[in-house]
């Protein structure tokens, strides 16, 4: 092994002097006593300084107001509130606005038609910073490709931004983008009058590229770009083949988690994700900067200042899952601003803010070589010496469930995989662990003053393997529709359409019993939750398609998919299977999820329990084993930590300083968001969104705030 020695930008010497001043339209750096970004505030630490709910009086917490918003389904929301108003989304994207403490709607914006499909974990509020009732207050939304503003008081468009309140996510994404799929899942970023919006692309070769764009609040306009995959002549370029910044078969390496900001000093953190296609990199030989990175860039102009890349040439999908934390620590007597950035793979890696050098050694570690031809995986990959791992980094087979009833099958498909940390994926299936949704996901840490950081994980192994892309002459016999799934579907749904429910893939057989067929055409289009969209296929194809799943396709009607022909990639990915026992439990041992309190200080571990009950194990007497879990934790001054995001339904408070629960209770649907906490009238709430539907589990419509009798 070898220390890190991964080249790295710094500042100029104007970014190192005085910090600028925030100015009148940037929201508040300083915690505050509402919730008026995106997990809590611009560093997204999930802090809060109140302290009316403490350890004393936990346990008294009741129901304070229930919003229904007769929309369910999957929400992932963190609700904002400022000036006493909660601001939100539903299942289907309908952004509204609600008195915090009553819970009372007051409006509600509902997209017509296509585009309300996709998941969206938030809005971002903005103020033209007047404080009067003529102040320009805005809320900022994304649906479909469009970024949105409203009126913060009304929630109608405004006319002036943009055209008609709606921009296009695609503005800064050259000619090859505007076909392909673009979204945003996660709010954007606010520094000054312009917003910084994070994208969601396709997973394949046919991925637009991921450039951070921002926008001028006020009139929608793009401000700057800063391009992901770099142009002839920039930083970067000679890590991608020549051409690989026309978009014609590599795209991503985009920010899908969100940032944060260090408004002070005009520093904006961008984690990115991997290249695109996922799973293998023959087309994109080299250590593709960047994807897989955290970027630092003047928030102003977007100029490159740092960066440090995690994953070399990824082709496990060890994208960046969330916003890093921006914290002070003590190091070696001193503070020191830093940003932390937790990873799917368990660990958290800590740099200086201003400089972006390591504060804990970074080690080059030699990982095996991929046995596919033209597959040029990377020698070696970064680990950090500390902090300590927060996830199992191996598995043997003392490891294997010992409650399974199939240990036998368990223990032979173990033995026929790949096991170990960056093992190539191949046509013999890989055992990926930590899994795909980590480590830590999308929800991402808390972090409280001390430099205390609080972070759930998966602990779920997954089974990834390729085979060789079908030749034309392989698919002839199929239907046109048969050959579109089969090119495009079949990963996740499985060749023959049921799907793989316990991996998140519901069953197409019989579609047609439960939808319309118009609904499914705009689905392909659009992509709903995490599935991506399908816009580059023509209408014809989206016919066939859906002809194809409703059983009704008229064969004699083409004798080929009409659309034009994506990127050939010599592989294709035989889906997202998880390692589960005969059950559908996983294939491990406990703990199947955690909570963890890391001294980022140290990089030392204060504790470590499990996260979340399967109550059916509970109920046989089998100890808590924890859970799945997606979203985070809240943090507030008080020493407690609040937490839904389990799988089993259960809103938890935890004691900071031993991670022992101190109130607990049942939600009408499983909480798969983040928190948020605020108090209205001298009242704190704290209040979760509940909308269920990942893991199988029920499925619901609310918004539900505790606070004090």
């Amino acid at each position: 092994m070898k220390r890190f020695l991964f080249p790295v930008a710094l500042l100029t010497a104007s970014l190192l002097g005085a910090a600028r001043l925030i100015t009148t339209s940037n929201p508040p750096d300083t915690p505050s006593r509402e919730w008026p970004e995106y997990l809590g505030g611009p560093d997204r630490n999930h802090y809060s300084p109140l302290d009316q709910i403490d350890a004393s009086n936990v346990g008294r917490l009741k129901v304070a107001w229930e919003y229904h918003s007769g929309d369910s389904g999957q929400v992932q929301c963190n609700a904002i509130i400022v000036d006493g108003t909660l601001y939100g989304v539903t299942a289907s994207n309908r952004v509204f606005a609600l008195d915090a403490a009553s819970g009372k709607e007051k409006w509600r914006y509902a997209e017509s038609g296509a585009g309300g499909l996709n998941t969206n974990r938030g809005v971002v509020y903005w103020s033209d910073g007047k404080g009067t009732a003529a102040a320009d207050q805005r809320i900022l939304f994304t649906i479909g490709s469009s970024l949105c503003a409203v009126d913060a008081r009304t929630g109608q468009l405004i006319a002036g931004f943009g055209t008609n309140g709606k921009v296009s996510l695609k503005a800064g994404l050259g000619p090859t983008a505007q076909d392909k799929f673009v979204i945003s899942n996660t709010p954007g970023t606010i520094y000054n009058d312009l917003i910084i919006m994070p994208l969601r692309l396709s997973e394949g070769a046919d991925a637009a590229p991921g450039y951070i764009q921002a926008f001028n609040v006020r009139t929608g306009k793009l401000a700057w770009v800063f391009r992901t995959i770099p142009l002839p002549g920039e930083y970067g370029y000679e890590t991608w083949p020549k051409d690989t910044y026309k978009n014609t078969d590599v795209g991503g390496a985009n920010c899908w988690s969100g940032m944060s900001v260090d408004r002070q000093r005009g520093i904006l953190f961008v984690p990115t994700g991997s290249a695109a296609f996922d799973f293998f990199g023959g087309n994109r030989k080299g250590q593709n900067l960047f994807a897989n990175c955290l970027l630092a860039l003047d928030a102003r102009t977007g100029k490159r200042l740092w960066h440090f890349q995690f994953v070399h040439h990824d082709v496990w999908d060890r994208d960046l899952p969330a916003p890093p934390n921006l914290v002070t620590v003590r190091r070696d007597g001193k503070n020191v601003d830093a940003v932390a950035q937790v990873t799917k793979s368990g660990h958290v890696f800590v740099f200086d803010r201003v400089t972006g050098k390591p504060l804990f050694p970074i080690q080059e570690v030699a990982f095996p070589k991929s046995d596919l031809p033209d597959e040029p995986t990377w020698p070696t990959q970064p680990v950090p010496t500390l902090p300590a791992p927060f996830s199992r980094q191996t598995i043997t087979e003392a490891d294997l469930n010992p409650y399974a009833e199939n240990k036998d099958s368990l223990l032979a498909t173990f033995r026929r995989a790949k096991v170990g940390p960056f093992q190539p994926l191949g046509k013999t299936p890989t055992l990926v662990y930590p899994g795909l949704d980590g480590g830590a996901e999308w929800g991402g840490a808390a972090v409280d003053p001390d430099g205390i950081m609080y972070v759930n994980a998966n602990e779920m192994a997954w089974l990834l393997s390729l085979r060789e892309t079908p030749r034309e002459e392989e698919l002839a016999h199929l239907s046109p529709g048969h050959r579109l799934y089969t090119m495009n579907c079949s990963a996740c749904h499985g060749p023959d359409r049921k799907g793989n429910p316990a991996s998140g893939y519901p069953s197409l057989v019989n579609i047609g019993q439960r939808r319309e067929r118009d609904y499914v055409t705009r689905l392909i289009s659009s992509g709903k939750g995490m599935m991506p969209g399908f816009s580059s296929l023509s209408e014809l194809d989206k016919q066939a398609l859906t002809s194809f799943l409703f059983g009704d396709e008229k064969v004699e009607a083409a004798s080929a998919p009409s659309g034009k022909k994506g990127p050939f990639v010599p592989y294709k990915f035989n889906g997202y299977n998880k390692f589960l026992d005969s059950k559908g439990y996983p294939g491990i041992r406990p703990p199947w999820g955690t909570l963890t309190a890391i001294n980022l200080n140290t990089g030392r571990h204060l504790w470590q329990v499990p996260f979340g009950e399967l109550k059916e194990l509970t109920a046989k007497g089998i100890p808590a084993t924890g859970a799945e879990s997606y979203g985070g934790p809240v943090v507030t001054k008080s020493g407690l930590l609040f937490i839904a995001a389990s799988k089993d339904g259960t809103i938890r408070a935890f004691d900071k300083r031993t991670g022992k629960i101190l109130w607990q209770a049942d939600l009408p649907a499983p909480g798969f968001a983040t928190p948020s906490t605020y108090e209205v009238n001298g009242k704190q709430y704290v209040v979760v969104a509940c909308g269920g539907t990942k893991l199988g589990t029920r499925k619901g419509d609310s918004y539900v705030a505790y606070a004090l009798p």
